[in-house]
This record gives C-alpha cells, structure tokens and sequence, in this order.
C-alpha cells in the first residue's frame, strides 16, 4: 500500500527530507523541475510551440521558473514567464530561481495585477501559481487571471496541484481554479484527485517521483492508502497440489427475478471465474433454462416466496441483491438470511430494502460487505452535498457498524472495519455500462468463499475487476460487463 498524506504531511516530508538526505531545498525543487519537465517533454515534444509559464511567489512559482530554465537548455525558445506578484510575499527558494532567470534570456512579464496582462498569446500553458497552499476558494485578482486563462481554452499543464484545487477536504460545487489537461504531481497522488469532483480540475494526472524519503512518508499517519499491483501479488494465494472444489468453498447468489435473470447470470459467472469451488445460484424457477444454458457449472436452488435456505452454514459467502427485486417477500427473505450471521455481499436490491430498515443494517454481521453506488450509498446513510463528506460517512459508518463498505466510482473506496479508506486505482471509463457492479459483486463473493478475509476480498475483487476492465480497454471502446468476468481468470494468473 502507498499511503497518501495531507498537503501539511507532504511539507514535512519535504522538510525531513531536507534535513537528513542532506540535501538543499533549491536542489529538490530542481530535482521536481527536471521531474517534471521529463514527463512534460513526453507529451510535448515540439519545441517551436509557444509556451507561458505562470509562477507565483511561493515554492509552486519556484518550481515554475526551475521548469522554466530546464525547458530554454531542452531547446523551448518560444517560452515567456509571467512572474504574478499579487501578494509581495516571496519565499527563499523562488527568489534564487528568480535571479536564475533574471541571468538568462527568458521573456519575462510582471504582474503586479491582472490588468497588466496584455496581448496574450500561447499555445501551451504551465501553472505553477499557488500550488497546495491555498485552503480557500479563489477571489481578486487570482479569480480574474485564473478566469481569463480558463478561458483561452489552451492545454493547461498544473505543478504538482491545480491552482484553487484543494489537496484534500471537502471541495466547492463552483469550482474556479485552474482546469488543466494535466496534473503532474511530485511523489504522491493528491486525495482530493480520486474524487469525482477532481474532473473539473484536471482531466489526468501523473505522479513523478521525487526522491522524497519514502520510509518517512510510511510511517505518517492516514486514514487513506492506495492500493498497488504489489499488494494483490502479496495477498492472492497461489493453488496448491491435491486441492479440490471443496477446498475452495461454496459460494450462494441470491439474485435475478423474472425479467432481470441476466443479473443473477453475471454475478454467478463472476463468482465462478473468481474460484468458487462451488457456486450454487438462488433464482426463481422460471430462469433455470437459463442458467443451465449460459452457466452449466453453476448449480441452482429455485426460489419462491416460501423459499428458506436449509443450512446455510454450507455456505461459506452468500451474495444478496443484484437484479431481485424489492418486495415484502424478498424483504423477510433477507431478514431470515441475515439471521444465519453468515458472511454476506450485499449490492442492488437488497441495498435498497436495507435502507429502509435501519434496524436490519444494525444487525449485519461483521463478515458483510456492502457495495452501494453513489445513489444507493445515500439512501442508505443521507443525501451529501460532495465526496469528501461522503468518505467521511463512510468511514465512520463501517466503523459504527463493523462491516466493510465499497462505495463504488470511478475510483472505488474500500472502507474498513477500522476506519481506514483504500482507494483501488484500477477501472476506465470503457466500463460505464450495466452489469459492472453484478461482476464485481461474484468476484468479491467468490473470494470470499475462497477463505480470504472481507478486507482482503474486497482489495482483490476491486483491483482484479478494474484490472481486466483496463486490459479489455486497450483493444475496445466499450467493454461488457461479461467479457471483465471472464478475463478475471487471466489477471489472478499474473499476480500469482
């Protein structure tokens, strides 16, 4: 796991790293700048496009006009600075950049306000204005330059954060930072750009390392971590010699109704190619054709509205919800089912009969996991007015309740018993279609019965579900909900 760490943590970081490196300030923030540049000149390598550097007063303007530099010795002539001084309020490191400058043969523009901003014109923007330390919304004159290039609808390439974009906490619906094409950040992602709202911000972003001390960086304290193709290699468990299908386990889908039955499908198949021993689907007796034709290894269990579950401590996962329905029958099926105190994943429908009945959500075992989209994820726990206060929610919720929660997104969120959020980076825009959340809910499911504990389950199912998205997604447009169950076999082969 890499753990990610607030703006303040970073400029400790940057700080130890300072002092017991040894190394000089000036020299990490060239260390950035070459970083930086290295990633920049992979994009954008014709050196005859003009280019405006804008650089504040701070460190985040001192790495700016380190950029500046290395970018004149990497052949950009056509490169202008515009050193913006609305505060008067310079630090050490950005004035020894700026007399580099001075000394060189770089355009320069001063600007003491906006209005001293004239006759603009670039093909390519850097901003390197205010960086992480700003903890409010934009006004005065940082509001109208970051409006006007906004507006000249040019490549914006950020430094280490957008101007006006919070490293981390609760953002504004009316965002008026910087809207860059991309963020290259230095050693750690930014929290703030695995929210969704990061969009009107950056459309991409890049981490470049920075030589920052990485074991100083570990042993901060975060409630966030992200999750690596190094974790998954560690926690997948290889197949070992005179195993057999009950070695695996028994996994039970409770899904599908007569016109959703390709739910019940999806998730069973997911469950399958996941490594279920066993993987018995509880549909209703109209969708058994079905099943037996699409799935032949997956064994069925009718369901009516008399259907009990006789031992269900067969079983070692039970899947709820993908496709079933919400009715008063499916409801006092639940309720039975979360009486066995058997380890649940919990998704779809029965979300939604769980959100109103709070009493029922108190008694979920702790082996449950729950797999709420943005919507679902507010029925359940109350309206929010953005992500942040939404991972707030959760965290605190599969805390209070002992479960694990995966609120699902672009970038998905695993919350812990403990309080602990992982992000998985895994999954691409390809996947927006329906069926996503079915897959991930049988691999999950499957892994469960499998043996490997929910936290651990939830880690594989959503890195290994993306993971075979991003695969299909180099040769597709589009990628169905089917084909990411059937490459999942593929992906476990690579981390085992």
């Amino acid at each position: 796991m890499q753990t990610l760490l607030t703006s303040s943590q970073m400029r400790l970081v940057d700080n130890f790293t300072i002092a017991n490196m040894p190394i000089a300030s000036i020299d990490l923030m060239e260390r950035a700048a070459k970083a930086f540049v290295k990633t920049f000149l992979h994009d954008e390598f014709d050196t005859q496009k003009t280019i405006a550097i804008f650089c504040g007063e701070g460190n985040n303007g001192g790495d700016g006009l380190a950029i500046a530099h290395i970018l004149l010795n990497n052949g950009y002539q056509n490169l202008k600075v515009y050193l913006v001084s609305f505060t008067g309020k310079a630090s050490k490191d950005y004035l020894i950049n700026l007399q580099r400058i001075e000394e060189s043969k770089c355009k320069k523009v001063y600007l003491s306000k906006f209005a001293d901003l004239k006759n603009f014109k670039a093909d390519l923007i850097i901003d390197a204005i205010l960086g992480s330390g700003l903890n409010r919304p934009l006004t005065g004159e940082f509001e109208k330059l970051i409006g006007f290039l906004n507006k000249q609808h040019k490549k914006i390439y950020a430094v280490d954060i957008p101007t006006g974009f919070p490293s981390e906490g609760k953002t504004t619906r009316d965002y008026k930072g910087i809207k860059a094409y991309k963020t290259i950040c230095f050693q750690r992602p930014k929290i703030n750009f695995y929210l969704p709202e990061s969009v009107a911000a950056t459309q991409y972003f890049e981490v470049v390392d920075i030589g920052l001390d990485e074991s100083f960086i570990e042993r901060q304290t975060s409630d966030f971590s992200l999750i690596t193709a190094g974790d998954i290699s560690k926690i997948l468990e290889p197949r070992k010699l005179f195993s057999h299908k009950g070695t695996y386990g028994h996994a039970l889908i409770v899904a599908g109704s007569v016109n959703t039955m390709g739910a019940a499908i999806l998730t069973a198949m997911a469950c399958l190619y996941s490594g279920s021993g066993l993987t018995t689907a509880c549909i209703p007796q109209s969708g058994l054709t079905t099943l037996n034709t699409a799935l032949p290894e997956v064994m069925a269990l009718p369901r009516d509205e008399y259907t009990r579950i006789e031992n269900p401590a067969k079983y070692q996962a039970i899947a709820i919800g993908p496709g079933l329905g919400v009715s008063q029958e499916h409801e006092r099926f639940i309720e039975s089912l979360i009486a066995t105190k058997n380890s649940f994943v919990i998704d779809a429908d029965a979300l939604n009969i769980l959100a109103n009945r709070s009493d029922l959500m108190s008694k979920l075992p702790e082996h449950t996991i729950i797999t709420p989209h943005m919507k679902e994820f507010d029925r359940l726990f109350g309206d929010h007015d953005c992500w942040w206060d939404r991972l707030e929610t959760a965290k605190s919720e599969a805390k209070s309740l002992g479960i694990t929660i995966i609120l699902k997104n672009q970038f998905t969120f695993i919350c812990s018993a403990a309080g602990h959020i992982y992000i998985n980076p895994t999954g691409n825009p390809a996947m927006a279609q329906g069926g996503m959340g079915d897959v991930l809910t049988g691999i999950i499911t499957g892994l469960v019965a499998q043996g490997y504990s929910t936290l651990n389950a939830a880690i594989l199912g959503c890195f290994l579900h993306g993971k075979a998205g991003d695969t299909l997604a180099n040769n597709a447009f589009v990628v169905a909900a089917g084909d990411v169950a059937r490459e999942i076999p593929h992906q476990m082969k690579q981390f085992c």
